[in-house]
């Protein structure tokens, strides 16, 4: 259980904490304030206006929940649709859980420290939702749901606060898109995630970006797996945004557990993109793989990876490749850290262009310049993400069609 007024004390002591790394934000510059939305049927959100169905479709959220097995769609402050389809999978507003459900307490804030900094503060003293995604015991999850955090309102500060929990025995899969409008311009979206992953469960979670050019986003997480469970957790950005600053931690606690982070960012001139993952690995068999591929169109990028071996018989890599096309700056930072005999741990870093020789190889072959060098971007940015399903695969696949068709 938790103590709100304990932990609120806490946040209110870190709201002028700055986070560790990254770029700094003043948050009294951001609206706050509750902004209505009309709650909608699922025939009513396929009414949404075409041009706002296009933005949400390229970060994940399909209107007509073909292929999903359920939908959180959050608009601004607003839960403006919420259902799931499948059979012990729950899919609720975290506000709500936490006034109907007590078992959610046991979950609040566990993983995360609320003053970490003055994000983690602000998202619950002034916590506007965010969902409870959670499989039962023994549950599998047939097609992934998918979740989306919409901004609509200019210069709105989101916060939101999510708890995933795939509970013993089960698979979950999740597919969250995070979006603006397209009329919105500037905001700041703060984000905090608890994963919990039970015994002998499976969890995905593919997280899409698809925000607007003066956005910054900071996502706070941290996952907890158990004796033989999988965390499989993807991260895709290709479109332009100001900032994100974000570090995935995962504490891997039971034997034979295991995590894999994969991620894929290209970066618009302008942005400063700070991302990075960190796994402990502290049990026996314990296994961890981190792989990030980044494009630099004119962004500052900062790649990091940081594996902790803290227990023998562990196996970690960590491979960081980026790909400089028009200029900006790439920062490839690979930790490695170990702390008993036995554990098994390697990374791999490089930053380079497209190669002139592979271009004009293409270009003998009937292709032009452009159509050789996209190619070779969208070789570059494919990672061969094991234990997904079909319908999330296709769908990482084309989000990465999509948006390199849109770099290049």
């Amino acid at each position: 259980m938790y103590d709100l007024e304990d932990l609120k004390e806490k946040a209110r002591q870190a709201l002028d904490k700055k986070a560790s790394f990254g770029g700094d934000l003043d948050l009294n510059t951001f609206d706050r304030s509750f902004v209505p939305h009309k709650y909608l049927a699922e025939e009513e959100i396929c009414a949404i206006p075409q041009e706002e169905q296009k933005r949400l479709i390229m970060s994940g959220l399909d209107v007509t929940g073909h292929g999903r097995g359920g939908t959180y769609f959050q608009k601004d402050t607003s839960v403006i649709h919420c259902q799931s389809k499948e059979e012990g999978i729950q899919v609720i507003p975290v506000t709500e859980a936490l006034k109907n459900h007590d078992w959610v307490k046991d979950y609040f804030w566990k993983l995360v420290p609320v003053d970490q900094d003055k994000y983690t503060a602000s998202a619950l003293l002034e916590l506007h939702d965010g969902y409870v995604i959670r499989a039962l015991p023994g549950s599998k999850s047939v097609y992934p749901i998918q979740a989306c955090l919409y901004l609509d309102k200019e210069n709105l500060q989101q916060n939101v606060h999510n708890l995933i929990i795939a509970e013993e025995g089960s698979e979950l899969h999740i597919i969250t898109g995070c979006a603006t409008s397209p009329h919105v311009k500037r905001g700041v979206h703060v984000g905090i995630s608890e994963f919990f992953v039970k015994k002998g469960a499976k969890l995905s979670f593919t997280m899409i970006h698809n925000w607007a050019e003066e956005m910054d986003v900071r996502p706070r997480s941290v996952a907890r797996v158990e004796e033989g469970g999988i965390f499989i957790n993807n991260y895709i950005c290709m479109k332009p945004v100001r900032s994100i600053q974000m570090y995935p931690t995962t504490y891997l606690v039971g034997d034979n557990a295991t995590a894999m982070f994969y991620s894929i960012i290209v970066g618009t001139p302008g942005s400063y993109l700070d991302i990075g993952g960190r796994i402990y690995l502290k049990n026996r068999g314990s296994r961890a793989e981190i792989i990030q591929r980044s494009i630099s169109n004119g962004a500052h990028i900062i790649n990091r990876g940081h594996l902790i071996g803290e227990a023998p018989e562990i196996k970690a890599h960590l491979e960081c490749k980026g790909l400089l096309l028009k200029g900006g700056i790439i920062d490839s930072i690979p930790q490695l850290e170990g702390h008993v005999e036995g554990v098994d741990m390697s990374h791999e870093a490089a930053v380079g262009k497209v190669a002139q020789e592979e271009i004009n190889y293409l270009m003998s072959r009937g292709l032009s310049e452009d159509q050789a060098t996209s190619t070779i971007v969208r070789g570059f940015l494919s990672i061969d993400i094991k234990g997904l399903p079909e319908a999330l695969k296709a769908e990482i696949d084309r989000a990465i069609d999509t948006s390199n068709k849109d770099s290049m």
